[in-house]
């Protein structure tokens, strides 16, 4: 009899070993802090095409027709989300003054603007968008009609905050042509 109760005992205590260990941190309210969404550079496709679906997805659910990610786009929409970082400043002018026209036309990208979105947040990719699209200027431009092309970046800085930039254009529209800098870029 005593052998089966120390086997039990074993097992219970093998099975309870076994059993994940909740290492949530708690604030001082008892509640569990929350998690950083951190991305690494293993995340980043999966990233890009989440947000590209969940974009023409909405697109889709409007009536608007896809957008499919563009490198140039891309190119100036991580150039200015590190920049966003370094003013610690969310908003559509760089830290030399140049705007997202100036931006495209430094990465050569010959058309036309819709509409920029940006962010500042510890938010994943889809709760930013999901922000977007409660704001009627950022929802028009995540829904543009003409918009058929999309540009999407971030910039991650140690804490876990996230500079979020979402670029729209218009490939079939003459805009942004290409010219020298008026501000050097350094």
């Amino acid at each position: 009899m005593d052998r089966r109760y120390f086997a039990l005992g074993a097992l219970g205590l093998g099975l309870v070993a076994c059993a994940p260990i909740n290492s949530a941190r708690l604030g001082p309210d008892g509640l569990p802090l929350p998690q950083v969404y951190r991305i690494t550079e293993a995340d980043r496709d999966a990233v890009m095409l989440r947000m590209l679906d969940a974009v023409n997805s909405l697109r889709k659910a409007a009536g608007r027709g896809p957008v499919a990610l563009n490198a140039q786009l891309n190119a100036a929409a991580a150039t200015h989300a590190r920049d966003m970082a370094v003013q610690n400043r969310p908003w559509h002018f760089g830290s030399d003054g140049s705007s997202p026209l100036d931006r495209l036309r430094r990465v050569g990208y010959s058309g036309q603007l819709r509409g920029e979105a940006i962010s500042e947040s510890y938010e994943t990719e889809l709760e930013t968008l999901a922000a977007w699209m409660q704001q009627p200027d950022t929802r028009d431009v995540i829904l543009d009609r003409q918009a058929n092309q999309m540009g999407f970046a971030w910039y991650q800085e140690p804490t876990g905050k996230l500079w979020w930039n979402l670029i729209l254009a218009d490939s079939r529209a003459p805009g942004a042509v290409p010219q020298a800098n008026p501000v050097p870029i350094r």
